[in-house]
């Protein structure tokens, strides 16, 4: 038995294999909708765990909302903009912001600079100790915020810390001066955040191709000089992810600062803006200002991201 197909003559409008009928493309409207069907799910988690509560902290920011409307003894109340113009005019919110700005800032630059150099050892070293090193950079990673800050307090403990014994400082307290306390946390934040940056640089150096390192090197150049004319333009991309990824984690530093200087520090001396926040809002029992301060957070970290892929876009990088 044999199978024929009949040729389709021109300007006959039929097609061999249709029976005669024209086949019909998709419908553009039903692919239009496609992606956002698959997106459906992410986006849905997405509205229940970022919009509504981010919609919810933009409300009560401009409501009054103290401990007297969370217990229904007096109504809810609209001030409009008088939580931000009370916390504007607030002295202390502008030097805990600066404070803020300047540990997250020094958190950022070394966070990248431990991360980027052990990247570029991880390339240089045998597979053995190349495991050793990223068991170890992993498990720092993978330790919660709070067990590790609890751990460099008693490694940093005037009395019976080992650190103050092997460096000869006796009971020299790490937290009790401003600077000192700030450098102590910004050790751990960098310690429990450096390998992030570590395993994703690592990556996009595997990738790049050998042969492009290889001429470097037989131009003479030195291992820094390949580092910056030869690997960071190429890694460009993901340099800018995880930047934004550390702007991110250590302007929202939380615990690191109310765990190892109990709470901001003496008279507040260590305050950063989330656990400014968090005493505006908990310990004062003056939820609509901790809103208002979440809000400015928020907006301040939209800012920085859009400036800073803004500067990149107009240097020419595709991200």
């Amino acid at each position: 038995m044999t199978l024929t197909v009949k040729e389709a003559r021109p300007g006959s409008g039929r097609t061999p294999l249709t029976g005669g009928r024209r086949l019909r493309p998709p419908s553009r409207h039903g692919s239009r909708w496609t992606p956002w069907l698959y997106l459906a799910p992410a986006l849905v988690v997405l509205v229940g765990l970022l919009v509504y509560p981010i919609y919810q902290l933009g409300l009560i920011s401009f409501l009054e909302y103290t401990q007297a409307q969370v217990s229904g003894g007096e109504p809810t109340s609209f001030k409009g903009l008088a939580n931000y113009a009370e916390l504007f005019g607030d002295g202390q919110f502008w030097q805990v912001l600066l404070a803020t700005v300047v540990f997250a800032a020094a958190c950022v630059l070394c966070t990248l600079a431990v991360g980027c150099s052990t990247a570029v050892l991880l390339t240089r070293i045998r597979a053995v100790p190349r495991l050793a090193l990223m068991l170890a950079a992993l498990g720092a990673w993978a330790t919660p915020a709070i067990t590790g800050s609890t751990v460099w307090v008693f490694l940093f403990d005037p009395d019976f810390g080992p650190v103050n014994r092997l460096l000869g400082l006796g009971d020299f307290s790490w937290t009790y001066g401003r600077y000192s306390a700030f450098a102590l946390v910004l050790l751990e934040v960098v310690w429990c955040s450096f390998p992030f940056v570590m395993v994703t640089v690592y990556a996009g150096i595997r990738a790049i191709p050998g042969e492009v390192l290889e001429a470097a090197a037989m131009d003479g150049a030195s291992q820094w000089r390949i580092w910056r004319s030869v690997m960071a333009p190429m890694l460009r991309p993901i340099l800018v992810v995880v930047t934004i990824q550390s702007v991110i984690w250590d302007f929202k530093v939380f615990t690191q600062i109310y765990v190892m200087t109990n709470g901001g520090g003496i008279a507040g001396q260590n305050l950063v803006l989330n656990v400014y926040a968090y005493q505006k809002a908990f310990a004062s029992s003056q939820y609509s200002l901790g809103s208002a301060i979440g809000i400015v957070m928020l907006l301040i970290l939209l800012a920085v991201t859009l400036v800073y892929l803004r500067l990149l876009r107009r240097q020419g990088e595709e991200l």
